[in-house]
């Protein structure tokens, strides 16, 4: 079973200076050390509902990187995990699904304190979907908690994710074939909405005539992640949208 977003993963040029653009946003921001290719590091941003916001920078070229080909068209929003009970059982029954998953592929990291953590990841063959990712050592070694789940702005969680698609009836047989069931909306206006653990994940098909600048990115960047809503405890900062340089990201992050 799939059980809830795990993180969302934002491409960022310098790292360091991504940390303080997060950190005076209001965010603990948690440094997450050097990948086992030592090609990438991160930080980390960790929130009290599970999921966390993976800063993620490249240390050096490597064009045979997942997420490498993100590179060049600079900084934001490019992937998004979801978190399996079992991760080979999870891909032996997508795949019979009719979906192309491929892995599991071993992953890890060193933290900046020396300990190594490990998982596993599949990935689909399209960027539409998002990858799986699965603890093999303890996943409180991988995702900070406590204290790092205070932040100054209220944030405890991901409220909604928005993911740009070039033909929503492929992404929806896709989708389905992944979480197992189909939409809980849909609408005429090119949505459909899957609710994932405590979060709504929206689809949109945009169409140049109703939603230009929507258009023009999926054409740029194509199908992915393109925005996301952080839940807030409290009501003093909904609505309130995050300053879009200091968040490394295409589109303002909007808080609930």
């Amino acid at each position: 079973m799939l059980q809830s977003i795990d993180h969302i993963v934002i491409l960022v040029k310098d790292l360091v200076q991504a940390q303080a653009d997060y950190t005076a946003l209001g965010f603990v921001v948690v440094p997450g050390g050097e990948h086992s290719d030592g090609t990438t590091h991160n930080a980390l941003v960790s929130f009290a509902d599970g999921t966390y916001l993976e800063l993620i920078a490249f240390k050096k070229p490597n064009p045979d990187h997942h997420w490498w080909q993100y590179e060049a068209r600079g900084e934001g929003l490019i992937d998004f995990a979801l978190l399996p009970d079992d991760i080979t059982a999870e891909v032996t029954a997508i795949r019979r699904c009719g979906l192309d998953l491929q892995g599991p592929f071993p992953g890890g990291r060193v933290r900046p304190d020396g300990q190594q953590i490990s998982w596993q990841t599949a990935m689909a063959t399209t960027r539409d979907l998002p990858f799986l990712c699965a603890d093999v050592t303890p996943r409180e070694l991988r995702v900070p908690g406590g204290d790092a789940w205070t932040h100054f702005n209220g944030v405890s969680g991901v409220a909604r994710l928005g993911i740009v698609v070039s033909n929503l009836t492929e992404s929806l047989s896709r989708y389905q074939a992944l979480l197992g069931s189909p939409p809980q909306a849909q609408n005429q206006a090119g949505e459909a909405t899957f609710t994932i653990g405590a979060a709504a994940v929206v689809l949109t098909e945009p169409k140049a005539d109703r939603d230009p600048e929507l258009a023009a990115y999926l054409a740029q960047h194509g199908p992915g992640p393109y925005n996301m809503v952080l839940r807030t405890v409290g009501d003093e900062r909904r609505g309130e949208k995050l300053d879009i340089n200091r968040s490394h990201t295409a589109f303002p992050i909007l808080l609930d």
